[in-house]
């Protein structure tokens, strides 16, 4: 089966550095970054409420946390092409949980995927996929209410890096 749909596309174009963006994107974050992390603490809950409390932990003033950082700019600049782009992996599990639930074909795009990267005329931009539109696709009331807070959640943080609006 394939199915078209459409995917808005978000963009902040900031007046600060790439480096400034970075660090305050970041600071924002949580830190699940080692794997080992959620295996443990699924195993050490005793329940639901002791997983919430332990996921909470590790939860940003944003209330996302990364999964992963790529740094395309340092592999770039290994192979002699001078380049500012990072990409993330971000989410919370108390929040997919919001949409997981309900289907779980939402696993395909959470956790989220954000991109900072500086253009070749120095723009410095933050962008990602509204989750929304992500999920719409799938045609789900619930997920797609969760999906909308979701997109609320990520506007303010990536607002909060770049200075800027969408």
């Amino acid at each position: 089966m394939i199915e078209s749909f459409s995917v808005q596309h978000c963009e902040h174009v900031s007046q600060r550095s790439f480096e400034d963006v970075v660090t305050r994107f970041e600071a924002e974050l949580g830190n699940l970054a080692d794997p080992a992390i959620i295996p443990r603490e699924v195993a050490a809950a005793t329940g639901s409420a002791d997983f919430e409390a332990r996921i909470k932990a590790y939860e940003g003033r944003s209330g996302f946390m990364r999964f992963l950082t790529n740094d395309h700019g340092a592999w770039m600049t290994r192979m002699g092409v001078e380049a500012k782009i990072r990409s993330y992996i971000i989410g919370n599990p108390l929040v997919a949980r919001t949409m997981i639930t309900h289907d779980p074909g939402v696993g395909l795009n959470v956790p989220i995927r954000v991109l900072i990267f500086q253009t070749a005329s120095g723009e410095v931009r933050l962008a990602y996929d509204l989750p929304s539109s992500l999920m719409s696709r799938l045609n789900n009331d619930e997920v797609s209410a969760s999906a909308f807070r979701l997109d609320t959640k990520l506007r303010d943080l990536a607002e909060l890096a770049t200075g800027v609006p969408a």
